[in-house]
């Protein structure tokens, strides 16, 4: 990383924190799940909520800045992406507009009558909700094109679903702790959502909260953790989330390569390249994984392998708990927690973070000192794509 000069270098992750995860938490709402995570974040660091002057939860921002006390303060969450967040809360600290931003999301209530449905996916719009699309169709469309394409088969779809799934098995803190072990005809036996996905590859629904707090670094000597560091961001776009039936050749008017089929490859490429970094450099994978494919997806987009290669490079062991790139070690969206729309994505960001300061309660990848997480995919039209690191460059 010679020669990187992110004006956010000095921008370090100096606390994290995960509130309880369930399916269902009947006894709390979004905004106490929001105040716990951030009082969390804030004591893993070793900071107290007086010294905070900026604020990034979404919409929630500026009445949290209220109902916290911490006014004045700066707020974020604009872009209602959290890796985007996440880089425009480091850029406001490297301006000097904030010193301590606590970056937090918290969702309850939500599946009282649905369980089984994420609501946050499910908008009536003209092109989507009349022709019998949703979240898991949408992201099926995208993995039978790749599969008419390449040939992918369902046994490497379910592959990467029991790996993240055994993740969560061990993992006292995912909701679907001790669900397992999961094999691959496991998932496969499982009933038939949206071809080619069974039940077990795809994503479950949760409810729960979590933050993250970040700082300058020369507030971060002193604190409590060792720091880490956003070493880049990219984001990717084709669209409004779930407005419009994805397609896998959908393009703009970049060159032709860039499709939706391949969204985040720019976006990976921006995160990594300015710092030096390669795919190979990389030690671990905390990838969005609300359908089993679109890891297989995201692993070819991001470079780890060629287009079409995606599904024998999971059956080579690479993604695996001992395989060189190991993915989701918390569980993801299968089996750790699936809530709401910032802490599901923020989560992500949690776990390589966790990763690369050497401290995961489970599946710890020896010697991780470089994180690669992503939100979104191609059924939702986006990708972001953010690259944590253990050192300061």
């Amino acid at each position: 990383m010679s020669g990187w000069s992110a004006p956010w270098k000095d921008v370090a992750i100096v606390g994290v924190y995960n509130t309880r995860q369930a399916r269902s938490l009947p006894d709390v709402t979004s905004k106490m799940l929001i105040m716990e995570a951030t009082i969390g974040a804030l004591s893993d660091a070793g900071l107290a909520i007086a010294n905070v002057d900026g604020f990034c939860s979404g919409t929630a921002s500026a009445e949290l800045v209220y109902d916290l006390g911490i006014g004045p303060a700066w707020i974020g969450g604009g872009a209602g992406y959290p890796i985007m967040d996440l880089f425009e809360c480091a850029a406001a600290i490297s301006a000097g507009l904030a010193s301590v931003i606590v970056v937090a999301g918290g969702d309850a209530g939500t599946y009282r009558d649905r369980l089984a449905t994420a609501p946050c996916t499910r908008p009536a719009n003209e092109f989507v909700a009349p022709w019998g699309l949703f979240t898991a169709a949408e992201f099926a469309l995208i993995a039978r094109a790749h599969m008419d394409r390449y040939g992918t088969t369902p046994d490497q779809l379910a592959l990467v679903s029991a790996t993240i799934r055994d993740n969560g098995h061990v993992n006292p803190e995912a909701v679907y702790f001790d669900r397992g072990p999961f094999s691959v005809a496991d998932v496969l036996a499982s009933r038939m959502i949206a071809d080619p996905f069974h039940l077990l590859d795809c994503s479950m629904t949760s409810e729960g909260g979590c933050a993250l707090v970040l700082a300058h670094i020369d507030r971060a000597a002193d604190l409590r953790r060792p720091p880490a560091f956003l070493l880049g961001a990219g984001h990717d776009t084709f669209g409004p989330p779930y407005h419009h039936p994805p397609l896998w050749d959908l393009a703009g008017r970049r060159p032709s390569e860039l499709v939706n089929g391949l969204v985040g490859a720019r976006a990976a490429r921006i995160a990594m390249t300015p710092a030096g970094l390669h795919p190979h450099d990389v030690d671990v994978l905390e990838l969005y994984d609300p359908f089993s494919f679109e890891v297989i997806r995201q692993l070819e987009a991001y470079g780890f392998c060629a287009p079409g290669e995606g599904g024998p490079f999971v059956e080579a062991g690479n993604i695996a708990p001992d395989g060189p790139y190991p993915v989701n070690t918390d569980g993801g969206l299968m089996s750790f927690s699936h809530a709401g729309n910032i802490p599901q994505h923020l989560q992500r960001i949690i776990r390589a973070v966790q990763q690369v300061q050497g401290r995961c309660p489970t599946r710890q990848v020896p010697g991780a000192n470089i994180a690669l997480c992503s939100n979104g995919g191609a059924g939702a039209l986006f990708t972001s794509v953010a690259v944590i690191g253990g050192e300061q460059p």
